[in-house]
């Protein structure tokens, strides 16, 4: 039972990380400019080195993608609310 329950986690997880890097690979060549303005005309570098983070997000990213929202949201927090005249 302990078994099957952990080969069950285990390929949860494996599908997880498959449908991430399915969708990580066409994001970060194509949809990263879309969505970050300050990614437009980036490197392979950079492209390689957000490549896990998508992956890891890939909802996210794909919620967004899919939304269209071209920059992202601004931070609500007591500091940033308290400086705005």
């Amino acid at each position: 039972m302990l078994e099957t329950f952990a080969k069950a986690i285990v390929y949860a997880l494996a599908l997880y990380a498959s449908l991430g890097l399915v969708f990580a690979l066409p994001f970060v060549w194509l949809g990263v400019q879309r969505l970050d303005s300050e990614a437009q005309g980036s490197g392979i570098g950079f492209r390689l080195l957000i490549l896990p983070g998508v992956a890891a997000f890939w909802p996210m990213f794909l919620h967004r993608w899919r939304r269209g929202m071209a920059e992202p949201p601004v931070e609500k927090n007591p500091h940033r609310l308290s400086s705005k005249p």
